[in-house]
C-alpha cells in the first residue's frame, strides 16, 4: 500500500530542505527522501568542509609569511589529523543542523534509503511505497572521471574522498586546472605538498578571461606549484608505489610523478539511478534533467532543482531554484531562472569574485561597452595585508551604463563583487557607485575610482 503526500521531495541538499520546510510549514504533508548524508554536496564534500581546510591552509601559509609582518613564529608544521578533525566537527554540525531541522519539522516524515520512481507519482524506498502529485527532485552531483588510458589501473582522489585524506602527500598531481583543481591544488601546497596541475587546455579555468587566467596562474606558480599546460594526451601508469601522468606538452617533461593523484576534472549529475525512464522525465545528453524557466520537468508535477539541472553547479544557484519554487507555488510571485544573474568565486587565496558577463562575451555580443581595470597594487589595503596580487575589471553597457560584468581578483574579491552584483540587480547605472562615498581604507573603496577610468572596450 502507497502512503499518500502531498509532496515528495528527493534529496536534501540547499534546495530540497527549504522546498520541503516551506511546504510543510503551509499545511502540506511532505515526504523528505536521502540516501546518504544530510545536506548534500555543500555540507560533506563541498563548500563548507573544502573552505574549511582553506582557512587551515591560509593559517599556515600566514603563518610562514609572518617574518614579512614583523612577527617571530618558529617553524610552522602542518599537523593534517587536526585539519580533518576541525573540517569534520565544523561539516558535522551542519549536517546534524540539516537533519535534526527537517526530522522536527511539523507535516514533514523523513525516510533514509535510495529513492527510485516507480511511476510519475510514485516512488519506492527500499520496501516503502510513497506517492504525491507534487515531486522535487533535488540528488546532486558527484565527480565525473574522464575515460582517459590507464584511469582504472591506477588509485585517484576525488573532491570526495579527498576529505578522508589526513596526512600530506609527498607529491599531489592534479588533473584539472578549474575550480576545483586549483582550490586543492594550492590549499595542498600550503599544507607541504609537492604540487603540479595538468592542464588538458592552453590555460587555467577557461571560462574566464586570459587576464583572470594567467593572473591566476601566477599566484599559483609563485606559491611553488608547478603548472602544465596544453596536456591534449593524457595518459596514467604505475610508478612503484607512485602514480604517473603522460603528458602530451608544447613543453616540459613528458611524464609527471607523484606520491598521489587527484582528479579534478568536472562533475556528472545523480540521476542515472532514479528510475526517471519509468516517470517518462526528459535528461539531456549528460543526464541533466531538462528543466524549464521555471524548473518543471516534462511531466506534470515534477521539478527539478540545485546540480541535477544543469542550470548552475553552485550553492547559491541551489538554494535560488529552491526560492524560484516557493515563490511560484505559495507566494504568487512569478520568479524565473532567466532572472539570475551569473555568479560566483573561485577560493584560491586571493580568491576571485565574478558576476555577469566576461569581457570575452561582451566582445562577441558586439555591443558598445567601455572597460575598466584597477591594479590591487593600487588598493592600500591590499598593501597593508602584503596581499597585491590580482585586479580587478568591470565591464560597461556604453548606452544603457548599467554593468554587465565584473572580476575582481584579489584580497576579499569574494565579497567586494557584490557592491557590483547589487547594482546589476537594481538594473542601476554604474554611477551609482562612482557616486558612493565607501570606506578607507577598504577593498571596496576602489570600486567607485576604477568607475571613472573607463574607456571603450
Amino acid at each position: 500500500m502507497s502512503m499518500r503526500f502531498d509532496a515528495i521531495v528527493i534529496g536534501t541538499g540547499q534546495a530540497g530542505p527549504f522546498v520541503a520546510s516551506r511546504l510543510a510549514a503551509s499545511g502540506q504533508s511532505v515526504a523528505v527522501i536521502e540516501r546518504h548524508h544530510f545536506g548534500g554536496t555543500c555540507v560533506n564534500t563541498g563548500c563548507i568542509p573544502t573552505k574549511t581546510m582553506v582557512a587551515s591552509a591560509y593559517a599556515a601559509h600566514l603563518a610562514r609569511r609572518g617574518a614579512e609582518f614583523g612577527v617571530g613564529v618558529g617553524e610552522v608544521a602542518v599537523d593534517m589529523k587536526r585539519v580533518k578533525a576541525r573540517k569534520d566537527a565544523i561539516s558535522g554540525a551542519s549536517r546534524d543542523g540539516v537533519e535534526k531541522g527537517l526530522r522536527g519539522q511539523e507535516r514533514c516524515t523523513v525516510y533514509q534509503g535510495h529513492a527510485r520512481f516507480e511511476g510519475p507519482h510514485e516512488i519506492s524506498v527500499g520496501t516503502e511505497r510513497l506517492s504525491a502529485d507534487r515531486i522535487f527532485i533535488n540528488v546532486g552531483g558527484r565527480a565525473a572521471v574522464p575515460e582517459m588510458p590507464g584511469v582504472d589501473r591506477v588509485p585517484f582522489l576525488t573532491n570526495s574522498s579527498m576529505m578522508h585524506v589526513d596526512f600530506v602527500p609527498s607529491h599531489l598531481v592534479v588533473i584539472g586546472g578549474s575550480y576545483i583543481g586549483l582550490e586543492f591544488g594550492q590549499m595542498f601546497r600550503r599544507f607541504g605538498s609537492e604540487v603540479t596541475i595538468v592542464e588538458m587546455g592552453p590555460r587555467l579555468i577557461a571560462r574566464e578571461d586570459e587576464d583572470v587566467s594567467a593572473a591566476i596562474k601566477e599566484i599559483l606558480e609563485a606559491e611553488g606549484i608547478g603548472i602544465r599546460l596544453n596536456a591534449r594526451c593524457i595518459s596514467l601508469s604505475s610508478h612503484g608505489d607512485d602514480v604517473c601522468a603522460g603528458v602530451e606538452c608544447q613543453e616540459g617533461a613528458p611524464e609527471v610523478v607523484g606520491s598521489h593523484l587527484l582528479m579534478a576534472t568536472g562533475r556528472r549529475p545523480n540521476t542515472d539511478d532514479l528510475g526517471l525512464d519509468r516517470a517518462g522525465v526528459t535528461v539531456d545528453a549528460r543526464g541533466y534533467i531538462s528543466v524549464d524557466d521555471e524548473l518543471k520537468t516534462n511531466v506534470e508535477g515534477i521539478w527539478a532543482l540545485g546540480d541535477c539541472n544543469g542550470k548552475g553547479a553552485f550553492t547559491h544557484t541551489s538554494f535560488n531554484d529552491a526560492e524560484i519554487i516557493v515563490a511560484n507555488l505559495l507566494e504568487n510571485d512569478r520568479r524565473r531562472v532567466s532572472d539570475r544573474i551569473v555568479t560566483y568565486g573561485l577560493f584560491i587565496d586571493p580568491p576571485l569574485g565574478r558576476a555577469g558577463m566576461t569581457e570575452g562575451e561582451v566582445r562577441k555580443s558586439g555591443r558598445p561597452a567601455l572597460v575598466g581595470t584597477r591594479p590591487m597594487t593600487k588598493v592600500k589595503r591590499a598593501e597593508e595585508k602584503g596581499e597585491t596580487y590580482g585586479f580587478m575589471k568591470v565591464v560597461v553597457d556604453a548606452e544603457t551604463k548599467q554593468i554587465l560584468g565584473a572580476a575582481i581578483l584579489g584580497s576579499s574579491g569574494d565579497e567586494v563583487i557584490h557592491c557590483m552584483l547589487d547594482v546589476m540587480y537594481a538594473r542601476a547605472p554604474y554611477s551609482v557607485i562612482r557616486r558612493g562615498v565607501h570606506i578607507h581604507p577598504t577593498v571596496s573603496e576602489l570600486v567607485p575610482t576604477m568607475m571613472w577610468n573607463l574607456k571603450p572596450l
